[in-house]
Parts: C-alpha cells; structure tokens; sequence
C-alpha cells in the first residue's frame, strides 16, 4: 500500500463532489475508536483537510479531546483513499464557512446548515485504490457460510432485530477501525462483515489480509455500518480473534455498545440510557 503525505490535484479534484462516501475515525476520551459519516470532507490544499459540522455527535467532542484521526474517502466510481490527519482547529465564519454553505446540499436547507468548520492537517494518505469487489463478495460468501457456527449462545439483546439486519443486507457498507500503535485511528472496508447473532458481527479476511492480521485479540473494535438510503449504525466491542469454522476462517468482534449515528438525535442505544423526567425548563 503506497503511502505519502500530501495530496495531488488529482485527489483534491476527486473529493469536491457532494455524493461521495466520507468517514472520520476519532479517539473517545476513555480510548475508544468512533466512526463518524462526514461527507462534506475535503481537502482545502495538499496537505490541510477540512469538513463541515450540520450536527452534533461524539465525533465533534472527540476531537477537541484528542486531535488524532483516520480518514476514509470513497467516490461514487468505489476508488479510496485512507489516511491519518490531526485536527488543529474550527471556525464558525469565513472563507471556508461561506464555501460549504453555498454548496448544493445546503444552499436551500430549510432546517439545516454548515454552522461550524474543521481544520485537519495531513499526516498520511494512500493512493488512490479501487475497491477490491471480486475479493468481497468471495469473502461475504463465505462469511454468510460460516457465521452461524460463531454465533454464541447467549439470549442477551444487544444489536436489535434492524441493526442485524442492515449489517447483514448486501448493499450496506461496513468499516471497522481500531486505534493503530501510533494512537491514530486506522479505518478499514469490512462489506463482508455480517451478524451471527445479536451479540456478535464476523467477517472473513480475503479482502485486506495483512491489515486485518494486525488486529489483536481483546482490542477495542468500532464497526460503523451504512446504506446509501442514509440509514447508519455505529458498533463496538471487543476483539475476540480468529478461529476456523468448517475451514473458513472468520474474525470475531463481541459487541457491547450501540450508537444511533443518525440525525437529527444522535445518542447511545445499548446500553440503555436512563431517562429522566424534566422537571425544570
């Protein structure tokens, strides 16, 4: 996977549409890797990325608590490009806040639009690389073959009857990420990631095999899935390895955590939130 550290007209020119796939990786402030749909994401120059903020969520406090970041890119034509970045900073006015607010998407936004901007500067990003489509529908194959040996036998609910079944659907888009030795969040495709029950999401590793083997058991997994109807989940659990099931090799991530990442309220589903009645307005 070749490496470098700024972008080329080419990619900056690739990421000024509005239909395109943008995620950003975020450290939690008690460690954990978050997984935040931006699609507004792009790169300002080759080497500063910016993006713009519609509506609240972790991923905005996250930054501010730890600066280190992954990034994710996919086009309409399923090219990718994935790096690393350190957010520096935002601004609610300006050049780049006037810049996203005449953009299409929001020009006409009766009930929403950009109210902050985010600064990130490159550290890394990958060339630009095709979605490897052959090896993922091989690897959902056999993952679809092989879940139902990995479910567990536990009774418990944690992923509700739709978010199994949007992270089984074929067309929904998975990534998993985890935070790498350096402290930045690494992102990763996982469109072959299924559910094999509601406790435990799998996958097989054809697609992306080095990457993947550098996961180690009992590490902190985000798994962040998505359809292009703009439905989202976001995952958490932990690391429990790989192991063979009738020969198929499938990884394991046992879920504990559950994040509606969709406007225009985002919040934790699993565990469930307590709530409490409002008595002072």
């Amino acid at each position: 996977m070749e490496i470098k550290t700024k972008f080329s007209k080419a990619d900056m020119k690739a990421f000024e549409p509005e239909n395109k796939v943008g995620l950003i990786a975020t450290v939690s402030p008690e460690g954990f890797p978050h997984i935040t749909l931006i699609s507004t994401i792009l790169a300002k120059d080759e080497g500063q990325i910016t993006w713009g903020q519609f509506s609240e969520g972790n991923s905005k406090t996250n930054v501010r608590h730890n600066p280190m970041t992954g990034f994710l890119i996919m086009t309409m034509d399923k090219q990718i490009w994935r790096g690393k970045a350190k957010w520096k900073g935002s601004l609610k006015e300006g050049e780049d806040y006037e810049k996203f607010n005449k953009l299409s998407m929001w020009r006409y936004n009766t009930y929403m639009g950009i109210h902050t901007v985010h600064f990130m500067n490159l550290i890394e990003t990958t060339v630009k690389s095709p979605l490897p489509l052959v090896k993922i529908i091989l690897s959902s194959l056999l993952t679809k073959i092989g879940k139902k040996l990995a479910a567990t036998s536990t009774n418990r609910i944690v992923m509700n009857y739709w978010t199994k079944n949007l992270f089984n659907r074929m067309d929904t888009l998975k990534f998993l990420s985890f935070i790498g030795k350096d402290g930045f969040p690494v992102i990763i495709p996982l469109l072959q990631c299924q559910a094999a029950d509601s406790t435990r999401l799998v996958f097989n590793t054809v697609p992306y095999k080095d990457e993947l083997s550098r996961l180690e058991t009992g590490s902190d997994i985000a798994i962040f899935g998505m359809t292009l109807q703009m439905e989202d989940v976001l995952v958490r659990g932990k690391f429990s390895g790989f192991k063979k099931y009738n020969g198929i090799i499938l990884g394991a991530v046992d879920i504990n955590w559950v994040y509606n990442s969709m406007t225009p309220k985002a919040g934790q589903i699993y565990p469930e939130v307590k709530q409490e009645k409002v008595i002072n307005f």
